[in-house]
């Protein structure tokens, strides 16, 4: 795989594959906001539009409990963190339900059991063994191609 600003090359061997456009995240919706708040987390504290980067009241409420608890700082890096989360594992709603029973029990989210707990199922992955024949065979298929053609 060779990996460009626009486009990603996949190769077996030296045998190009394919080429894909590199995906981006929007800029203009909630998601590309998420990916640059992980790299400055501290950001979420001033963001103008951070009520409308919430996607439920559960996680205004979280940010909310977080910043009473917590320094500033680490409020927003647990919060980037749930957003990331309910982002990449698509759980919004679940993850919502789950920090609204911590709240009501007077509890904060515990941002490491969440990721354990909708981390990917290590047994939906297949595995998968790719056995590559010896390259001497393809000189051989070579010759025998070229010989019938003849």
């Amino acid at each position: 795989m060779r990996l460009y600003d626009d486009r990603l090359e996949c190769f077996l061997g030296a045998t190009p594959l394919m080429t894909l456009r590199r995906g981006r995240p929007y800029s203009s919706g909630k998601h590309g906001h998420i990916h640059a708040l992980r790299r400055k987390p501290a950001a979420l504290l001033n963001l103008v539009y951070r009520e409308q980067l919430f996607p439920r009241r559960a996680y205004q409420r979280a940010f909310e409990g977080l910043l009473a608890s917590d320094s500033e700082k680490q409020a927003c890096r647990t919060m980037v963190g749930l957003l990331a989360l309910a982002h990449d594992r698509a759980c919004e709603a679940e993850l919502a339900a789950i920090i609204e029973a911590d709240l009501d029990a007077g509890r904060l989210p515990d941002l490491d059991a969440l990721y354990r707990r909708f981390a990917p199922d290590a047994s939906a992955i297949p595995d998968i063994t790719v056995e590559l024949v010896p390259r001497h065979l393809y000189d051989e298929l070579g010759t025998v191609r070229a010989g019938s053609a003849a």
